[in-house]
């Protein structure tokens, strides 16, 4: 066979080519070229009260379909799989739903019909299912991912709201006993300046939103002793709501209180949806180098970065969406648009203030990385009216500050810094009447 004659054709196969009736040349496929289905990496379960995840990880591309069976009890979502077989490892989907999960009751697998898995879930309410496919990025292969949403979903602001008439406020306690802390205790945790007051023309509470950046999916910087960036970012998120909670001028909610995914513009809604005053994003620096070190304050930039590292940090945090995994063809792209359109000067000028009151703070724990608060378009700032901030509370890329960003007694002082700066901000930049009742 000539060069030209077998032109094109991958050199692993010229071999296999034979000559078929009418001198048709045939290329011949041996059993280990023939297309195989997918297999299974790993499967995982990611419940919360916002939805409940399932993620079937795997090797190749597959084809799926769905549908709901809500004439029976109970509500049930079944998933068919193509070219695909019922393996060990899709068994161990079955195991992975814990009886606290809110939404998923039991799932069933089985060998529907020849290379057809189905997998039927059993609910414990009437869910609206986002059920799509994730090409690899990052760390993942191939993503099926089935989103459940509850159909009725809890009114985040009435759920504050109730908290806040609860007779008892959250006491903080003692990390070793579990003890609550003796009063006086109490108020030198929750720290100077004075505490936080309603303003009584306004008659309402201030009410901040905390972050705490990325979570399941989507795992943010590991750390080289193998630390979660999504770890870190909660436990210091918790401390701190801890104490604002204890604080009888202010009120606190956040956007994620477990391991679970919240894409980026889930979180700037979700404190929309509560009124917030103000709203403060965790999270856990990493670089390319293992040296870079120091706590970091980010605000919204319209016009581009302060600098070269801030856009690069913006960047990798935006980059959360494509790791965690949204639903591009629900995504509403309207409301992304106008949070961009909406950001306004004032709500610059309000983060700057605040990334300054809250850097003061953190220098008093930690070194600086830069001595000013930076600018960039971190798309989890762009709330148009309510004062933002990005906190990067050390390098988790670099050993010593990952050791720190293990140690409790440095979250607790991280929370504390936080917790000064927010109340200093408040003191001197109060906040703009709003609804009475809220």
């Amino acid at each position: 066979m000539s060069d030209e004659r077998s032109r094109g054709v991958p050199s692993r196969h010229r071999r296999n080519l034979i000559r078929g009736a009418g001198g048709t040349l045939v290329l011949a496929l041996s059993p280990f070229d023939i297309a195989r289905g997918a297999s299974l990496v790993a499967v995982r379960v990611w419940p919360a009260q916002d939805y409940s995840r399932v993620t079937l990880e795997h090797d190749a591309p597959l084809k799926f379909s769905h549908f709901m069976v809500r004439d029976a009890s109970p509500v049930r979502l079944v998933v068919d799989i193509e070219d695909m077989d019922l393996t060990p490892k899709l068994k161990e989907l079955v195991g992975k739903v814990q009886p606290d999960d809110p939404y998923i009751a039991l799932v069933r697998v089985g060998q529907n019909r020849p290379k057809v898995v189905r997998l039927v879930i059993e609910l414990k309410e009437d869910v609206q299912p986002q059920v799509f496919s994730l090409q690899p990025v990052g760390p993942y292969q191939h993503r099926l991912v089935l989103d459940l949403y509850p159909v009725n979903p809890p009114d985040p602001l009435l759920a504050l709201l109730r908290e806040q008439e609860q007779p008892q406020r959250p006491q903080l306690s003692d990390r070793t006993t579990g003890e609550p802390l003796p009063r006086e205790l109490q108020e030198e945790r929750v720290a100077r300046p004075g505490r936080a007051r309603p303003d009584p023309d306004m008659q309402r509470m201030l009410t901040v939103v905390i972050d705490p950046g990325h979570g399941g999916e989507d795992p943010g910087a590991v750390g080289r002793h193998g630390t979660y960036e999504k770890n870190v970012t909660l436990a210091i998120g918790r401390r701190l709501r801890e104490m604002i909670a204890a604080d009888s001028g202010l009120r606190v909610a956040m956007t994620r209180d477990g391991d679970y995914f919240v894409p980026l513009r889930t979180r700037v809604a979700k404190a929309r949806a509560v009124q917030a005053d103000m709203f403060v994003s965790i999270h856990a620096d990493a670089w390319v180098r293992p040296d870079a070190r120091g706590s970091s304050v980010f605000a919204l930039s319209e016009h581009g970065a302060s600098s070269t590292a801030a856009a690069w940090m913006a960047k990798r945090e935006n980059d959360a969406d494509l790791i965690g995994g949204i639903n591009l063809a629900s995504a509403d792209r309207n409301l992304a648009r106008v949070l961009l359109d909406l950001s306004t000067t004032a709500q610059i000028n309000d983060s700057l203030k605040l990334g300054h009151s809250v850097l003061r703070e953190l220098e008093r724990i930690n070194r600086l990385h830069k001595p000013q608060v930076e600018q960039a378009g971190f798309a989890v700032l762009k709330a148009p009216d309510i004062p933002s901030i990005l906190v990067e509370t050390a390098f988790i890329s670099n050993p010593q500050e990952e050791a720190r960003l293990r140690d409790d007694d440095y979250q607790e002082r991280m929370a504390r810094a936080l917790l000064i700066g927010i109340k200093r901000y408040f003191a001197k930049n109060p906040p703009q009447r709003r609804n009475p009742l809220t």
